[in-house]
C-alpha cells in the first residue's frame, strides 16, 4: 500500500477520556474547537494561518463564548480534522488510501487552498493522489470504497470519477501488461505450483487470466461496482464473456439466496433485491456471456428475495434462449407459494421463452388478453438443441413428478411444450410419466389416458418395452400396441434365418407370460379417445383378457398356439410369436361391437398368411386405430 509522510516534528496530540483531545505543548491553548462529541484544544495561530474557513469561523463567534466554536458538519468528523490540525502544526502525519479521501474532503471544507498558503494540504493531497494512490490498483479500490461515506463531497470533488476511471482502465488493460498484485483464487494445475513431475526446476513465468480483476472488484459496494464495471464496458476493450463472469462472482459473493438448496435472502432482503436487479441490469446482450445454469439461480433468487416483474421476465427470456445448455437440477426451482414442492410454472415460462424463438412471438396468458403481444425478431434453432431441450424436460417432468401434490394438466402441458421436438427416443417421457403414475395412484382412466397420449411408442428402446409390458400402473391398451409396433418393427427387419421375429428379451417375456398381457402396463400414443372405451385397467386387466377369449385357463393364448404351454413345438412357435400380438389386438378391436373396422377377420392367425397379415393389419392401423 502507497503511504505518504507530511510533517517532521514530533505528534503531541494527546487525550483527556474518550471525548477530549489537546496539544501538549508549554504554551496554554486559546480556542476549542469541537467537532461531533470531541472537544480539541488547540491554538488559533497554526489553524487561521492556514484555513480561511476556521478564520471565518473564529470572527464570528461572540466573546462571552470564550473562543469555543462548532464545526459539527465537517466531513470525515473527527479524525479527519486532526489530520487537518496536526498538518497545521507541522507535526507527522500519514496519509494512505484509507484516509486520504477523508482527509482532502476536510481540506475542502476548511479551504485550505494554496492560494492561502503554498504547499497547502489540499494540493499536498492531490499529489499523493496522482502520483501514488491512483496509479496502484487495490490501493484504488480502497478509495473508492471510502468514498461511499464521504457523499457528496467525494463526489464533487471527482474522486469518485478519477477512481472509477483508473479502476476501468487498468481492467482493460492487456493481461500480458499487468504486473501489479491482484487477487485469484483458483485451483492451480500442478506446472503452476512446481509440482509437476517433469518440472526442470525451472518457473515459467505464467501467464495473467483475463478475469484476473474480478474477485478485487467484489469488495466494493453495488453502487460502486456498478460505476465500475459501466466505465469497463465503455471502454469496449473487455469481452462480454469476461464481464459475464465479473457478474457471477460478484452475485455469489453478495447474495446470499444464490447458494445452492437456499431458500432465505439473509438478513436484508432490500437490499439482495437491489443487488439481483442491478446484477440484471448489468448483463452483457450478447447470448452466452453467462450460462443458462447461473441464469436459472438468478432467477430462483429472483423469487426468494420477490424481485419485479420486470426483473423476472428479462432472466426468463435470457434462460430460455440458452435453455439447451441447461441440466435438469438447475430447472428445480423451488416453490415461494408452497402449493408444490418446485415452481413448475416459473420453469414452463423458460421452456415456453425457448419454443416461442421460431417465430418470435410471446404467447400472453388469457389474464394479460388486453395487453400488447410482444413481437420479436425470430431466431434459428437448430434440431439438435429442440432434442436437448426435450430431453431435459423429461428429465425435469421424472424429478418433479415424485411431488404428489403436482397436478396432473402442469405435468401435460410442459411435456406437450416439447412435443414437436425431433426426438428419436421417447424413453425419457415414458420414465416421467411412469413416475408421475407411481405418485399419483388415484387417476381416473380419462387422465390416464389423457397422459398417455403425449407418448409415441414407435420411439420407445427395446429395453423400454420390455419394461413398459411389465408395468402395472399403465392401460393395457399401451401394452398390446407397444407389443404391435416391436411385432411390426421385427417384421420389417427379418431374422438371419428368414423368418420376421420380435426381439429376444420381448419374445422371452412373451414365453414367460405364456402370452397373457394381463400384468404389462406402459404408456403409448393414440389418436381418438374411442380406441380408449371398454379397454381394461389395472385391476381387471386378467378378468378382462379371459373374458375377451385372449387368456386360457393355463394363463396362455387362446386357441391351439399356447405359447408358454407348447413352447417346445418348434413348427410355428416363430411364427406364432410374431402373430400373437395380432390376435390380441383382433380380438380387442372387434370386441368394440359387429362389424367394426377392426374385426377379427382382418388379421388372420393362420401361419401361412403372415404376408396377408402385413398388410392388413397396416391397413387397419392406418384406418381404424391411427397412432401418433
Amino acid at each position: 500500500m502507497k503511504y505518504m509522510k507530511l510533517g517532521s516534528k514530533p505528534d503531541a496530540f494527546q487525550s483527556d477520556g474518550n471525548n477530549i483531545r489537546f496539544v501538549a505543548t508549554e504554551l496554554a491553548t486559546d480556542i476549542v474547537i469541537n467537532v461531533g462529541d470531541v472537544k480539541f484544544h488547540l491554538h488559533k495561530f497554526p489553524l487561521l494561518s492556514k484555513s480561511p474557513r476556521l478564520q471565518k469561523l473564529v470572527a464570528a463567534t461572540p466573546e462571552e463564548e470564550d473562543g469555543e466554536i462548532d464545526v459539527p458538519d465537517i466531513p470525515g468528523g473527527p479524525a479527519a480534522f486532526e489530520i487537518c490540525a496536526k498538518f497545521c502544526y507541522g507535526m507527522i502525519v500519514t496519509l494512505n488510501a484509507y484516509n486520504v479521501v477523508a482527509a482532502r474532503c476536510a481540506a475542502e471544507y476548511l479551504e485550505m487552498h494554496e492560494a492561502v498558503e503554498k504547499g497547502n494540504l489540499i494540493y499536498k493531497i492531490e499529489v499523493f493522489l496522482s502520483s501514488s494512490i491512483l496509479r496502484a490498483w487495490k490501493d484504488s479500490i480502497i478509495v473508492l470504497h471510502t468514498t461511499r461515506s464521504l457523499l457528496p463531497w467525494a463526489e464533487d470533488l471527482k474522486l469518485v470519477a478519477h477512481c472509477t476511471d483508473s479502476i476501468a482502465s487498468k481492467a482493460s488493460v492487456d493481461p500480458s501488461e499487468v504486473d501489479w498484485s491482484y487477487t485469484y483464487n483458483r485451483k492451480k494445475l500442478p506446472s503452476e505450483n512446481g509440482l509437476d513431475p517433469h518440472w526442470n526446476g525451472v518457473r515459467k513465468q505464467q501467464s495473467v487470466p483475463k478475469d484476473w480483476w474480478v474477485e478485487d472488484l467484489c469488495d466494493l459496494e453495488m453502487d460502486s461496482y456498478k460505476r465500475v464495471l459501466i466505465a469497463i464496458r465503455t471502454k469496449g476493450m473487455i469481452a462480454d464473456d469476461v464481464v459475464g463472469e465479473a457478474l457471477k462472482a460478484y452475485a455469489y459473493r453478495r447474495l446470499p439466496c444464490l447458494a445452492k438448496g437456499s431458500v432465505t435472502c439473509g438478513s436484508d432482503p432490500m437490499r439482495s433485491r437491489t443487488i439481483l436487479e442491478t446484477i440484471v441490469w448489468l448483463l452483457p446482450t450478447e447470448p452466452g456471456s453467462v450460462s443458462c445454469s447461473f441464469l436459472l439461480k438468478m432467477l430462483r433468487s429472483a423469487s426468494v428475495v420477490e424481485c419485479g416483474e420486470a426483473c423476472k421476465k428479462e432472466l426468463i427470456r435470457r434462460a430460455g434462449r440458452q435453455l439447451q445448455e441447461a441440466a435438469a437440477s438447475d430447472l428445480l426451482l423451488p416453490c415461494a407459494t408452497g402449493e408444490t414442492v418446485y415452481d413448475v410454472d416459473l420453469v414452463a415460462s423458460v421452456v415456453e421463452e425457448f419454443v416461442m424463438q421460431d417465430d418470435g412471438t410471446a404467447r400472453t396468458s388469457p389474464e394479460a388478453s388486453d395487453e400488447v403481444v410482444e413481437v420479436r425478431s425470430p431466431v434459428f434453432v437448430s434440431p439438435s438443441s429442440k432434442a436437448a431441450v426435450a430431453k431435459l424436460v423429461y428429465e425435469y417432468l421424472a424429478q418433479v413428478a415424485k411431488d404428489p401434490d403436482l397436478p396432473l394438466p402442469k405435468f401435460v402441458e410442459l411435456a406437450e411444450m416439447v412435443s414437436a421436438a425431433p426426438t428419436p427416443v421417447h424413453d425419457g417421457l415414458y420414465r416421467a410419466i411412469d413416475v408421475f403414475l407411481k405418485e399419483h395412484p388415484g387417476l381416473s382412466k380419462s387422465e390416464k389416458r389423457r397422459i398417455c397420449s403425449m407418448m409415441d411408442c414407435r420411439k420407445l428402446s427395446t429395453d423400454a418395452c420390455v419394461h413398459a409390458v411389465q408395468n402395472e400402473r399403465l392401460p393395457l391398451r399401451v401394452v398390446v400396441q407397444i407389443l404391435f409396433f416391436e411385432q411390426m418393427r421385427a417384421a420389417a427387419a427379418p431374422a438371419a434365418g428368414g423368418v420376421a421375429q420380435l426381439p429376444g428379451n420381448v419374445k422371452a417375456l412373451l414365453g414367460e407370460n405364456g402370452g397373457s398381457y394381463g400384468s404389462s402396463r406402459s404408456a403409448v400414443t393414440t389418436n381418438t379417445e374411442d380406441d380408449w372405451d371398454g379397454v381394461p385397467t389395472a385391476g381387471g386387466d386378467r378378468h378382462s383378457l379371459k373374458s375377451a377369449g385372449l387368456v386360457g385357463r393355463g394363463g396362455g393364448s387362446s386357441g391351439g398356439s399356447d405359447v408358454g404351454k407348447h413352447g417346445d413345438e418348434k413348427g410355428n412357435g416363430k411364427l406364432k410369436g410374431i402373430l400373437m400380438p395380432k390376435r390380441i389386438l383382433s380380438k380387442l378391436w372387434s370386441g368394440k361391437g359387429q362389424g367394426g373396422e377392426n374385426s377379427s377377420s382382418d388379421m388372420s392367425e393362420s401361419p401361412g398368411s403372415v404376408a396377408q397379415e402385413e398388410a392388413k393389419s397396416t391397413h387397419s392401423r392406418n384406418t381404424g386405430h391411427s397412432v401418433s
